[in-house]
């Protein structure tokens, strides 16, 4: 059975993704990048026999792949950007093959610089992007990168998605608690997933706070720069890869974008900001 570590892209997906891969996947708690191959992004290749050429292609799969996954008979993380319903009719996944979902929401305002970094798109660029309906992850196919084949939606309908994801249970998680109260927020990831794969031991203190230590953004950040990260997409404007951990906590959006953008943002997500204490 699947627990999902899901997200609207550049929420902090890949944060709680370390923390959980150094928690249920080391001896100690000590992360190290190669834990995350514990946890793999979904869709990925390895999950489907046939060739994806599309978004459609591999929601004609994503059930038949998940089937595959949970005749393991273990539980597993998966991480997704996918939102939590169909495409073109095509359920994404099913009670069947999940135990629940684990969402990392952030506010828009900073996921939209973090996209503009990480996909080297300008403010409009972004802009489109964070609030197209109809969106793939990413505008061009790459026929090795399966994730590209992800339909995330707008920033708005991914939320809401997850939110509303009334057949499985879902742990709603603020990237803003992350930085301010990790301790207390971390602690609420690991007693809910041990809930959910009925793990009834204790929270290993020790393992549980280096989990966190070496899952510190400024830890993965000179860990990315001294190591290099594979998930680190290439800039083709820019002829290098782009730094993954970027800015983390020095994201201002209140710095990087111009007044209209802000302007805008706040008007078309109004309703899911104020409910999520973003304005």
């Amino acid at each position: 059975m699947i627990i999902w570590i899901a997200s609207y892209p550049k929420s902090g997906n890949t944060w709680v993704r370390s923390f959980l891969s150094a928690y249920y996947y080391s001896k100690k708690g000590e992360f190290d990048f190669e834990l995350l191959n514990n946890i793999k992004q979904f869709p990925s290749r390895e999950f489907f026999d046939k060739k994806l050429k599309s978004v459609e292609d591999a929601s004609d799969n994503w059930l038949i792949a998940q089937k595959k996954i949970c005749d393991r008979n273990k539980f597993c993380f998966l991480k997704t950007h996918n939102v939590f319903g169909a495409y073109k009719g095509k359920s994404f996944t099913t009670p069947k093959y999940t135990f629940g979902s684990i969402y990392i929401v952030r506010d828009p305002r900073n996921v939209l610089t973090s996209l503009m970094n990480h996909y080297s798109l300008n403010e409009y660029e972004a802009l489109k992007m964070i609030n197209s309906t109809y969106r793939n992850l990413r505008d061009k196919s790459d026929d090795e990168d399966y994730s590209n084949y992800s339909f995330i939606s707008s920033w708005s309908n991914n939320y809401k998605s997850w939110k509303l994801s009334n057949n499985i249970k879902t742990l709603l998680i603020k990237y803003e608690d992350l930085q301010s109260n990790r301790e207390n927020t971390f602690l609420k990831i690991v007693d809910f997933t041990n809930k959910l794969i009925k793990n009834n031991r204790s929270v290993d203190i020790k393992k549980f706070e280096m989990s966190i230590k070496t899952t510190n953004f400024d830890v993965l950040k000179k860990k990315e720069e001294k190591e290099g990260f594979y998930e680190a997409i290439y800039s083709d404007k820019e002829k290098k890869h782009k730094s993954f951990f970027n800015l983390g906590i020095k994201n201002n959006y209140r710095k990087l974008l111009k007044e209209e953008t802000l302007a805008e943002i706040e008007k078309v997500f109004c309703k899911e900001m104020s409910e999520l204490g973003y304005l």
